[in-house]
């Protein structure tokens, strides 16, 4: 038997991270207390050096395949890991005052943090179900802890337990679907899935099989009815912890989910399309109808991120119908990732700042906002709006994708779907500029001066200062000058 292909520039990404997580347990054991900034500091050096490789990798434009086809790195696994690498930045800029001054374990956390990031990028090239599985519990494990970080706090033990719970359950699941295919096709590569169904193969326990793979990964992406560990365990993490589950962990269940489907069980719609036609439709009913309810800020983006969930999974609910070609689905769900990771890590940036002051969640706490910190406010608005669609913002061009997707499918299905979007786009709108107008137009909370003077703005550290002004140029930059992005959505597509 011939001995396994490796090619090291094509892993280079991986291996840097998994030196930077070998130099931060070295740190975190040699350094004094005082000095375990330091594993912050080695932890976003590693990241940016992941960066480089990937670089290069695209600027020599080939594609690399290792292991029979089982790990593949091409455009569009490239484009996935430059989005893991950089929201995982963006979520260390917020993190390091945070968790320095809440007196948590910075070494293991910032262990943890670069464990998952591996995961999500050996899960970018991925095309193997052994492979999609074990970059999926990589990229858990280390989030199960993180969301249990507040040892001493209730809410937080309660979403860790349940966010632990539901994900075993999920894999369990997903395990049983996984095992019933490799029983069909007696090989756990995509590639071979595929040519399995191209053949004419499978029978209904196949789509039965299909369904509970599917299944285990809209937990991951917390899609209705698999949320309900989300709001919850949302609110009990510490805030970082949170953008990170909201961004990085849900792009990279959104990952499996599309080599799944369009890497192996492509060509067999009827048993995985019906599926997530549901899935898209309960997802941003519910997330948008709930997060109108919600007093508190982290709750309400919580309920949010379903509900952009839902819209993620549009064009893959319209799929090669009608005039919607393959690709072009692939093409604008990747460009929907971008631009959410962007202005969702930003909006929890300004709540990390704004909390610093006002020491509270609730929505109520952003009232006068605008009078003591007006760039705060500046920023959380363009956040809302863009998540919401509205030009010139980023958000309005991932809405466009998505809407484009279902007209050109021009289906009854896809229409149908294209309407319950339109009409919580509208939803949607209600309560992020309820909360713009309490930054706004509102007082701020009594006890704090009623003409709404309460003083300096909060101190705004470097790091959470620069996480928010990149998050804010890419949601500007984006929204004015889409055809970057949109540029990353068809490089992607020729991977496939």
């Amino acid at each position: 038997m011939p001995a396994p292909y490796f090619d090291y520039h094509a892993l280079l990404p991986e291996l840097i991270l998994t030196g930077t997580i070998v130099a931060v347990l070295l740190a975190d054991l040699v350094f004094e207390e005082r000095e375990k900034w330091a594993t912050s500091t080695i932890a976003g050096i590693g990241l940016l050096a992941a960066l480089v490789p990937v670089l290069t990798l695209a600027a020599d434009g080939a594609d690399r395949t290792m292991f029979g086809g089982a790990y593949v790195v091409d455009n569009y696994a490239l484009v996935m890991k430059a989005l893991f690498v950089g929201a995982t930045y963006i979520t260390l800029l917020l993190s390091t005052n945070y968790i320095e001054e809440g007196d948590y374990y910075q070494g293991e956390y910032y262990f943890l943090i670069l464990s998952s990031v591996l995961g999500m990028t050996v899960m970018a090239s991925a095309r193997d179900l052994i492979t999609i599985f074990v970059a999926l519990e990589l990229i858990s494990i280390p989030t199960f802890m993180l969301a249990g970080w507040r040892k001493h706090d209730l809410r937080s033990n309660e979403g860790a337990l349940k966010y632990y719970l539901v994900g075993v359950l999920s894999s369990a699941v997903m395990l049983y679907g996984m095992s019933i295919v490799f029983g069909f096709v007696g090989d756990t590569r995509l590639s071979e899935i595929a040519a399995f169904i191209k053949d004419g193969g499978g029978d209904a326990l196949f789509d039965v099989a299909v369904f509970f793979t599917l299944v285990g990964f809209a937990f991951k992406i917390s899609a209705v009815p698999f949320h309900f560990w989300a709001p919850d365990t949302y609110e009990g993490a510490p805030t970082p912890v949170t953008a990170f589950l909201s961004v990085a962990s849900k792009a990279g269940g959104f990952v499996a989910l599309l080599s799944l489907v369009y890497f192996g069980f492509f060509g067999r719609e009827a048993s995985w399309q019906p599926i997530l036609w549901f899935l898209a439709a309960a997802s941003m009913t519910l997330g948008n109808l709930v997060a109108i309810r919600q007093t508190n800020i982290v709750r309400m983006l919580a309920y949010s991120s379903i509900a952009q969930g839902g819209f993620i999974l549009v064009p893959f609910a319209v799929a090669d119908q009608g005039l919607q070609p393959i690709d072009a689905a692939f093409s604008a769900t990747v460009v929907y990732l971008l631009i959410y990771s962007a202005m969702n890590l930003g909006a929890f940036a300004v709540v990390i700042a704004v909390a610093r002051k006002t020491r509270s969640g609730e929505i109520e706490s952003f009232a006068g906002l605008f009078n003591y910190a007006p760039g705060l406010a500046l920023t959380m608005s363009a956040f809302l709006f863009s998540l919401a669609g509205i030009p010139p913002l980023a958000g309005w061009y991932a809405k466009f994708v998505v809407f484009k997707a279902v007209l050109d499918a021009g289906t009854k299905q896809a229409v149908i779907l294209g309407v319950i979007a339109a009409v919580n786009s509208v939803i949607s709108l209600f309560y992020y500029a309820n909360v713009a107008g309490k930054m706004w137009f509102r007082a701020a909370p009594s006890g704090e001066g009623a003409d709404g003077q309460v003083g300096p703005g909060p101190r705004v550290p470097a790091g959470l200062g620069a996480a928010i002004g990149l998050s804010a140029v890419l949601v500007l930059i984006v929204g004015v000058y889409p055809q970057f992005f949109a540029r990353l959505g068809e490089l992607a597509t020729l991977g496939r």
